[in-house]
């Protein structure tokens, strides 16, 4: 009664391990895969777009320094993103005119502070 559960854990501890080791391996990623944004600062017009599209609200228009072709009157306007409320659903990719919004394959969302997870315009370059 005993001696079969026992058989069974050697057996099982004398497998291979069958899990990815990370971040020596990773999963390849699908060609539809959404990950954090990269934002192109010189082509970005302020129209401000992204941030109205954004369903949960995750796009906050701020100032931010930058040489850009669009010279607006008032402060220049530019995306910061919050990523702990994105759904990735690249909306905001879709409805940016100049394409100066997009996702990437980036993965590394492993952050030990919270505030981390806020993006400023110059950090998504």
């Amino acid at each position: 009664m005993i001696i079969k559960p026992i058989i069974e854990v050697a057996k099982e501890a004398a497998k291979k391990p069958f899990t990815m080791e990370f971040p020596e391996s990773r999963e390849a990623l699908t060609d539809n895969y959404r990950g954090i944004h990269k934002l192109d600062i010189t082509t970005c017009i302020n129209c401000q777009a992204c941030a109205k599209i954004c369903p949960n609200q995750t796009i906050v228009m701020v100032e931010g320094e930058a040489d850009t072709a669009f010279k607006p009157a008032g402060p220049k306007l530019f995306p910061e993103i919050n990523l702990e409320r994105c759904l990735f659903c690249a909306l905001c990719e879709e409805v940016c005119p100049t394409d100066c919004l997009v996702l990437t394959k980036d993965t590394e969302l492993e952050k030990f502070d919270r505030r981390d997870f806020i993006k400023r315009p110059e950090d998504l370059e």
